[in-house]
């Protein structure tokens, strides 16, 4: 019987062929091993902006209430509250804790510094699901003085108040105040501008453009000039 040919065309193409498939295959692990790398990197919990952080939270359980402190002893106190509440096991009754502030603008030395102010000195607003422990455990916090509304029972903030008060803060951020806040007839500095060192009367105030119409004597005639909020400075 005749042995088969050999044909080394043939062979050629067969290694040819195995080397595709194996290169394939390879391919296909490599790309494999790219998507299961984007899912892990997906799978990585991303950071929480301000933003997000300030969103409250939906909890039937827990109520807002407003908490008196000390002034200046705010920020202590919500450290304080934490702490004790990992210490006392209450920590699940607490939720949120905001010390609700403002950005406020100012002129130093010819330019404008921006910082910020809270919104209600000696006020600490807090989440937490009520009962007679809880408010004693609270209420013996150092610098916290009692709650908003009196008694043992304090009145909750209701859904509208609470976020009124976020949205004061939030508006604030996007554009900042002035700093420093004026009445009618109050007498007044010019420090900035071409009238800069005069000194004259308020005469009409635009809170929402934050400017000052100043009477301001001119060769001794009244003469009405308008100025940012940041211009003037309250005199004696």
């Amino acid at each position: 019987m005749p042995e088969p040919e050999y044909n080394h065309d043939d062979a050629q193409a067969d290694e040819s062929s195995q080397e595709a498939a194996h290169e394939d295959n390879t391919s296909q692990e490599d790309n494999t091993s790219q998507e299961e790398g984007v899912d892990s990197e997906e799978a990585v919990p991303e950071t929480v902006s301000e933003e997000a952080a300030e969103a409250l939270p939906v909890d039937d359980l827990k109520q807002w209430y407003i908490i008196h402190t000390y002034s200046g002893f705010e920020r202590k106190v919500a450290e304080s509250l934490r702490t004790r509440a990992d210490a006392f096991g209450f920590g699940e009754q607490i939720g949120q804790i905001l010390i609700p502030e403002e950005e406020v603008v100012e002129l130093r030395n010819g330019k404008k510094v921006t910082s910020k102010r809270l919104l209600y000195p000696g006020y600490v607003v807090v989440q937490m699901e009520m009962n007679d422990e809880l408010w004693h455990r609270v209420k013996d916090t150092p610098r916290v003085t009692g709650f908003v509304g009196g008694g043992q029972t304090p009145v909750p903030l209701s859904a509208d108040e609470i976020n009124k008060m976020l949205y004061r803060q939030t508006t604030a951020a996007e554009r900042p105040r002035p700093k420093m806040t004026f009445e009618k007839n109050e007498n007044v500095r010019i420090i900035d501008g071409p009238f800069a060192n005069f000194q004259g009367k308020v005469d009409e105030i635009n809170s929402e453009r934050n400017t000052l119409r100043v009477l301001v004597t001119i060769f001794g005639r009244a003469t009405p000039v308008e100025l940012d909020f940041l211009q003037v400075e309250k005199t004696a």
